[in-house]
């Protein structure tokens, strides 16, 4: 990966609520908008926003399951650089 690559990983995870939506992918697999909602204690709307972001950077993609759509990190480096984080910023 170039840096160019990179800067737009961390510009997509440069946002705290999706920072804490990647790490939310990272343990826990899968989510849809309604935990992702629950957990993080805001809107749907915004959740959905932040979603549509991380989406469009290529980081997680959506998996439909009857009418339930399944987030999942995609992108391999994002994992990596999260998996390098996540005991202190993922908790």
């Amino acid at each position: 990966m170039n840096s160019q690559e990179y800067a737009e990983i961390f510009k997509a995870l440069g946002h705290p609520i999706r920072l804490k939506i990647a790490c939310g992918l990272l343990q826990k697999g899968r989510c849809n908008v309604n935990t992702m909602t629950q957990r993080l204690n805001i809107s749907q709307s915004l959740v959905s926003q932040h979603v549509n972001i991380l989406k469009k950077s290529g980081l997680i993609k959506g998996y439909r399951e009857g009418n339930i759509i399944w987030y999942k990190l995609e992108n391999k480096t994002a994992i990596k650089l999260l998996e390098n984080v996540e005991l202190k910023l993922c908790k």
